[in-house]
């Protein structure tokens, strides 16, 4: 018999961290699905007007602008939690001394750059 392995336990923000990167992994495909609902709706017939169970062309409009906006705002939340995240796990980036006290050269002849 073997040895009972311990369970493996992640960090709280690595995991938060890594849920994020799959929810921004799902979002497209679950668009694509939202994308896809009006196609499920019953076409509308010009001698049906007003039918009950059918969706005008403008109520499929309104749909598919709402369904964009939603996973705009989505994509825009997940985004910034990413951002965030990794600029609080990313430590500040290193000046050297030489390279602020002397210009930097633009490569062209010209005029150092500060």
């Amino acid at each position: 018999m073997s040895a009972a392995r311990p369970p493996v336990f992640l960090e709280r923000q690595s995991y938060r961290h890594r849920r994020l990167i799959d929810a921004s992994r799902v979002v497209p495909v679950f668009g694509l699905m939202l994308f896809l609902v009006p196609l499920l709706w019953p076409q509308p017939q010009p001698e049906a007007q007003g039918a009950p169970g059918q969706v005008a062309l403008a109520g499929r409009g309104l749909y598919l602008f709402l369904a964009w906006g939603g996973l705009v705002a989505v994509t825009a939340l997940i985004s910034q939690r990413l951002r965030s995240r990794l600029a609080a796990a990313a430590p500040p980036p290193a000046r050297t001394g030489g390279e602020a006290a002397e210009g930097v050269s633009d490569g062209a002849g010209g005029a150092d750059v500060l």
